[in-house]
């Protein structure tokens, strides 16, 4: 039923403003529905992200030569590690870091080191790095090591 008071040109004007209220409308329901998506698949990566935790590398090392350590051995064994996915968690004791391994039972070693990598493959990659091989001989130059790794709990 047509409204009398409406002449043709308003009647026009209404009928497209509503077409234009339906579209606006529907373009705002398909906009929510991907942000639901996005949001819907990064829960999920999240969940799997906490499934799968990180790998921890620690290392006890008895240096004998901090200077001859720190230069040579280091930068050369940091950039290597940086590229297989190793972060620096922790380091303190010898090789001029300043900080100091505090002993609570028994002896403290000389320094200790811990890295995070996203998985054990990424420590084995790592260690196996014919790269690495030729750095760790400068290394052992300069200090005995205790190495391993220990796998995360899922938070």
């Amino acid at each position: 039923a047509r409204n009398p008071s409406l002449d043709g040109d308003e009647v026009t004007l209404a009928y497209r403003r509503n077409r234009l209220m339906n579209t606006y409308s529907r373009i705002g329901v398909g906009l929510g529905m991907l942000a639901s998506a996005a949001l819907g698949g990064l829960t999920v990566e999240q969940v799997h992200a906490q499934a799968k935790p990180p790998v921890y590398f620690i290392g006890e090392i008895d240096v004998s030569n901090p200077e001859g350590y720190a230069k040579e051995y280091l930068p050369k064994a940091k950039e290597i590690i940086k590229a297989h996915g190793g972060r620096l968690i922790a380091a303190a004791g010898a090789a001029g870091s300043g900080v100091q391994v505090i002993a609570i039972d028994g002896e403290a070693p000389k320094r200790v080191v811990i890295y995070q990598y996203p998985s054990v493959d990424a420590v084995r990659a790592w260690r196996n790095d014919p790269a690495y091989e030729q750095v760790r001989k400068i290394g052992e130059k300069y200090a005995k090591y205790r190495t391993f790794a220990v796998e995360g709990l899922p938070q």
